[in-house]
């Protein structure tokens, strides 16, 4: 896959070139902002990687990093282009799973996508109760953004996702699942951490960190919701990172964090969970399953109708 490449495309009335690889090389340089540390990870040589780097700024026209002995950061340009690279590359490898399984002579295969945790909560005992009642079906998550999820099921990638909040409405069908309780992350020294609960406007004065990653940005708008003044809402730091690099840095002092029950499973040292309240009770946010109308994919009809009998909701219409 790494020799890969997109020739001829017709970009700006000339034709372009670019390799597979030089894509991973140039999101992985921006991960670890620095060329040497990024060919470290892939196991290839400085030289190559910073060759490959090159040779696709001079392929797009655009000046991808700015480099300095200090490493390397994205320009202005550079950043947009990363980011919809990393889309690329998401929806290439989802594609790629996908097409690997279909061919691989099992009795059948499910595609689920998500993006929420799999330590623990419903999600986790679904998927295991589901293996368990069909050993014979071939079981992938996929884990990506909500935006992304809506993507890959409108192109026939994945054959069903859980998510959070209202679905983008295509041809498709939904069905409310569960509810998880927000829950709030901080340093086990942290003065609020002696509450055995939170409210909404014990925030007012805290420094709260989320991914840009769902449901990092459902629990902002949530946030904005409770906290209708300006005056009585935290500083946000949006950070465009995983949930456990969030944790990393709510462990080593940066603020505090918003997290849905279910992460509760990944432990991390030096940090408590307390629920989260407004004046009615706990905070909550609910899940959904979202699937094509027009999928007949027999595994996906047993993990809906399974669905219907685990969370009691009656049929499922197809």
């Amino acid at each position: 896959m790494d020799n890969t490449n997109f020739a001829g495309l017709p970009v700006g009335g000339r034709r372009l070139t670019v390799v597979f690889s030089q894509l991973q090389h140039a999101v992985a340089a921006a991960d670890y902002g620095s060329f040497r540390q990024a060919a470290h990870a892939l196991s290839i040589k400085q030289s190559t990687l910073s060759r490959s780097v090159q040779l696709l700024e001079h392929s797009i026209g655009v000046v991808i990093f700015e480099r300095s002995s200090g490493g390397v950061r994205a320009t202005p340009a550079g950043c947009h282009f990363l980011r919809m690279t990393r889309s690329i590359l998401e929806q290439i490898e989802a594609l790629i799973a996908s097409t690997r399984a279909n061919g691989s002579g099992e009795a059948g295969r499910l595609v689920i996508g998500f993006c929420t945790s799999l330590t623990a909560g419903n999600l986790r005992a679904t998927l295991l109760d589901f293996k368990n009642l069909f050993p014979q079906v071939e079981l992938v998550t996929v884990e990506r953004s909500r935006t992304r999820l809506t993507t890959a099921l409108r192109n026939g990638v994945i054959d069903v996702s859980i998510i959070t909040g209202d679905p983008q409405p295509f041809d498709s069908k939904t069905t409310p699942l569960w509810s998880e309780r927000i829950l709030v992350v901080l340093p086990s020294d942290h003065p609020l951490a002696a509450r055995k609960v939170i409210y909404w406007t014990d925030l007012r004065d805290q420094t709260v960190l989320l991914s840009y990653y769902d449901p990092g940005r459902e629990l902002e708008d949530l946030l904005n919701a409770k906290l209708i003044s300006p005056d009585n809402r935290p500083r946000i730091e949006r950070h465009d990172v995983s949930r456990g690099v969030i944790k990393s840095l709510i462990a080593v002092g940066f603020g505090i964090s918003l997290v849905l029950e279910s992460d509760i499973g990944a432990n991390f040292s030096g940090l408590v969970y307390r629920e989260l309240r407004d004046g009615t009770g706990p905070s909550r946010i609910g899940f959904s399953a979202v699937w094509r109308t027009d999928n007949e994919n027999p595994p996906l009809q047993n993990f809906l109708k399974m669905l219907s009998e685990r969370y009691h909701l009656g049929p499922v219409a197809p």
